[in-house]
């Protein structure tokens, strides 16, 4: 038997998938390009860049209408993906995945902004409703369900209630906020690595604002 033979074994015993099919998907919500680098709405993007950093996984594979890659997470290998649909789209990037790789949706994990939090603050669920979000109205729908966790990234409300929304959530982030996100992203990460060891009760304990 050889080393690798003996390092599987060893990670079915103890129920991890490092090194076989992808088990997971991680995706982070955001637009594409340049312009919309380091803005409320890419709040999902920036954890995702955070969680792939973390875990030494390159995403620059062009697939599923995004950029992905996989590795292993917490002892699984997934699939870390940046949908190209731009946001309101997001759905038919994640579905073609998980219809791809057989993943249901409860093993489908999605980092995303939440303007209802402040900035440096996480609400993680293991389901509920699209509250507005298009991007995850996208993905219920062609999901088919609600039932798959989430990881929300606080973004920070509107400064007014005059100011429009779609500005608001294309603005960037200020100093001060960036200040204030560092720490979640890495949060964020962390939580995703609960979540896909079949932790999200501790994700929850740990991380989400009270």
């Amino acid at each position: 038997m050889s080393i690798f033979d003996i390092f599987r074994s060893l990670e079915e015993q103890r129920g991890g998938n490092s090194s076989g099919k992808i088990s997971w998907i991680i995706a982070g919500l955001g637009n594409p390009g340049l312009a919309y680098a380091n803005t409320r709405h890419n709040a999902g993007f920036m954890g995702l860049d955070r969680l792939a950093e973390m875990n030494n996984i390159e995403v620059k594979t062009k697939k599923f209408r995004g950029d992905c890659g996989d590795g292993n997470i917490g002892g699984e290998r997934c699939l870390v993906l940046k949908p190209g649909t731009f946001m309101n789209l997001s759905g038919e990037s994640i579905s073609a995945a998980a219809d791809f790789y057989k993943i249901p949706p409860e093993r489908v994990v999605i980092m995303y902004d939440d303007i209802t939090l402040p900035p440096g603050k996480l609400r993680i669920r293991r389901k509920g409703s699209a509250g507005g979000h298009n991007g995850m109205k996208s993905i219920i729908a062609l999901l088919g369900t609600e039932e798959f966790p989430r990881i929300r990234i606080g973004v920070g409300a509107k400064p007014r209630p005059d100011y429009d929304l779609a500005d608001w959530v294309l603005s960037k982030f200020t100093e001060e906020d960036t200040k204030a996100l560092e720490p979640a992203l890495e949060n964020a990460a962390k939580a995703a690595e609960l979540i896909v060891q079949g932790n999200i009760d501790q994700a929850m304990n740990r991380f989400s604002s009270k």
